[in-house]
């Protein structure tokens, strides 16, 4: 734990160096991999020096740190498209109508 404190106090300041609004707040480690969680989304310069800085620390094997990246498992869509009025209506499509859609 007081090693933990110790990276992520480290990994906040490599990225407050290059000026990054991103911030560092928990450390969990297992078999499977390390993930690091921030206070927004990282962009590639923030995962970088991340890496860097985990790939400088002692006991680690550079050979099996691979790049790092964001969560693969949330989803989101992009609405492209709205029609002002619905089919066949003179109704206007109001917030209301595409929450029920949702």
């Amino acid at each position: 734990m007081v090693k933990s404190n110790k990276h992520i106090a480290n990994i906040n300041r490599a990225l407050k160096d290059i000026k990054s609004d991103v911030i560092a707040d928990f450390i969990y480690v297992d078999n499977s991999g390390m993930i690091i969680t921030t206070n927004k989304v990282a962009a590639n310069l923030d995962l970088n020096i991340i890496e860097k800085y985990i790939k400088k620390v002692d006991k680690v094997d550079i050979s099996k740190v691979i790049s790092p990246r964001l969560p693969q498992f949330k989803s989101y869509f992009k609405i492209l498209d709205i029609s002002y009025y619905v089919k066949d209506t003179n109704l206007s499509i109001i917030l209301d109508i595409i929450k029920n859609i949702l």
